[in-house]
């Protein structure tokens, strides 16, 4: 894909990951749509500000006819409550799910027939090592992932015959401000990450496994004793 030609739509882009992907898009010559909940918290130099919240169907519909000549989406928005299942508050549990599943899910289906209609392009789904790992202490955020990871690989099939290429991006911990109290050697640069994702995409990867860690514990799945 020749990324001079591309307008992409970057959700969540007013910080962390979704800052570099935008920051990175605009350095390749795409048009980009820098969205957030608040757009006013968009400093970026060279792309288009729009409000998005991606759990607002109403929002998503308002983004798309704005954003109506976009060829690639990037699903970025999320959100991290920490709630475990059993003791954890059901609004955050709820509002992971509304985020990374029911969010991402309404962003693909508002953008899915834009990208298609545009000539094609492609779609990715921000996704996490937690998608396949499962600890009890992120056990809201770790079921919404899993849930994102099947919701990926599902129209990843529907929309290939449509010219529309979806992508998953695992990663495990990345210098943001989401897991700002994990030392720093556990991290990774969001922009290299980012810089790591978008080679993928462009290059038709399905899935973009952007860590040591996140490379260990996909090579384990196969593996692990039932």
């Amino acid at each position: 894909m020749n990324t001079e030609h591309v307008t992409a739509l970057v959700t969540g882009a007013n910080r962390g990951l979704g800052r570099r992907f935008a920051e990175q898009l605009v350095a390749r010559g795409a048009k980009v749509y820098a969205a957030a909940r608040r757009p006013e918290t968009i400093d970026l130099d060279g792309v288009v500000p729009i409000q998005l919240d991606i759990t607002d169907p109403e929002s998503v519909r308002r983004a798309s006819e704005l954003a109506s000549d976009v060829t690639v989406v990037v699903n970025n928005a999320g959100v991290s409550t920490r709630a475990d299942l059993l003791e954890g508050s059901i609004d955050d549990i709820r509002l992971e799910m509304e985020t990374h599943y029911f969010g991402t899910l309404n962003v693909v289906r508002a953008f899915a027939p834009i990208v298609e209609r545009n000539g094609g392009g492609a779609i990715l789904n921000v996704l996490s090592v937690l998608s396949w790992l499962h600890p009890a202490t992120s056990g809201a955020y770790s079921a919404a992932k899993a849930a994102a990871w099947a919701l990926t690989d599902a129209v990843r099939e529907e929309l290939a015959p449509r010219g529309v290429h979806v992508a998953a991006l695992h990663v495990g911990y990345m210098d943001t401000d989401m897991v700002k109290d994990v030392p720093a050697g556990q991290k990774t640069d969001p922009g290299v990450v980012a810089e790591q994702a978008l080679e993928g995409l462009f290059a038709g990867a399905p899935e973009i496994l952007a860590d040591e860690l996140t490379r260990g514990v996909k090579s384990q799945l196969s593996s692990t004793p039932w």
